[in-house]
């Protein structure tokens, strides 16, 4: 087994379990430290030792490849494929079949842990018909956000790495700060060259409920925006600790989803858990389409898909308002079309 393609395997299952950074930080740091190595070398120093002399290789990485260079699936691959066997999720488990893509994921150009290349494979290899790159924008510096001309260099590694499938399609995106007033963090030009937006409020998130309603429509109303992403910011668990949702008229929010044609996004992150079921529900009664999105931020939490279909399954959404049960050439058609 190629000694690089383990490592790897084994950070995407440890993302997927959410295990502690440092943990999976190990194992793709060890991958990167041989990946340049000849194969013959690196089977050498794994067979003599000298391997354990590199920078970056531990003792249980430096089993890991010793295994794979002698023709073996490592112990500890094996047993991180037993344990994923089963899905994150007990429920949602048909609509979950049905899904074909993915609109919201992040790469190591602004938050996410890493290359563009890499999320696309793992999208590819865990079942995605395309996944979209929704790196952030400029506002938003915490997150390494995107200026004109790092989203503008971004498109064509975007375009690059599409055109090497012929069996998966990767899109071009942005997670789009709505600014105080409602605006969206990009140029006009630049979103229009995208292929989806995702619009997020990630500031000022305790603004009165009258400011944040108008801020929230006047970005729904833009006809550059497809979907509204983790709509109430709050956050339920994990290592960011718990954050209240933002206060907000959701009647008339969902309303404005409905009149222009955007996606309410029910995203899959575990820590968010975003709308509540009970927005959902309003969401439903208001008739709007449904993004399935995973927020990812590393390649082992595409899967967490899951977590989303059980939260749209156990709301009652039908697969029909869900647009990414959409084949590509439908889900572009319905991006592109109010622009």
């Amino acid at each position: 087994m190629d000694a690089v393609e383990a490592l790897g395997e084994i950070g995407f299952w440890l993302e997927r379990e959410q295990a502690q950074s440092y943990k999976v930080k190990a194992f793709r740091t060890a991958a990167a430290a041989i990946c340049d190595l000849d194969p013959d070398e690196l089977e050498s120093r794994a067979k003599d030792g000298r391997l354990k002399r590199v920078k970056g290789i531990g003792d249980r990485t430096f089993e890991v490849i010793r295994q794979a260079v002698e023709g073996e699936v490592p112990d500890y691959l094996a047993d991180l494929r037993t344990r994923s066997e089963a899905p994150l999720a007990s429920g949602g488990s048909d609509l979950r079949a049905l899904l074909r893509g993915d609109l919201h994921s992040h790469s190591d150009w602004s938050d996410g842990g890493s290359p563009i290349e890499e999320m696309a494979r793992a999208a590819r290899w865990r079942g995605r018909e395309y996944q979209v790159l929704t790196d952030h924008s400029p506002r938003l510096t915490i997150a390494n956000g995107l200026s004109i001309e790092r989203l503008t260099e971004q498109l064509d590694v975007v375009a690059e790495v599409d055109s090497s499938y012929d069996d998966f399609r990767l899109l071009s995106g942005i997670e789009v700060d709505i600014l105080d007033d409602g605006a969206l963090d990009q140029t006009e030009e630049m979103l229009e060259r995208l292929d989806v937006v995702v619009a997020s409020v990630h500031s000022k998130l305790t603004m009165a409920s009258d400011a944040m309603t108008r801020r929230m429509a006047t970005a729904i109303s833009n006809p550059r925006t497809n979907v509204l992403g983790h709509c109430t910011g709050r956050l339920v668990a994990g290592s960011r600790g718990n954050r209240p949702e933002s206060s907000f008229d959701a009647e008339l929010v969902f309303a404005a989803c409905e009149r222009f044609d955007v996606a309410v996004e029910i995203n899959s992150r575990p820590e968010r858990q975003d709308p509540p079921s009970r927005l959902i529900e309003l969401a439903l009664d208001a008739g709007c389409l449904f993004a399935i999105d995973t927020d990812a931020h590393a390649p082992g939490q595409l899967d967490f898909l899951d977590f989303g279909a059980e939260r749209a399954d156990a709301n009652k959404v039908p697969a029909d308002r869900v647009v990414t049960t959409w084949p590509v050439e439908q889900l572009l058609e319905w991006s592109h079309a109010k622009r």
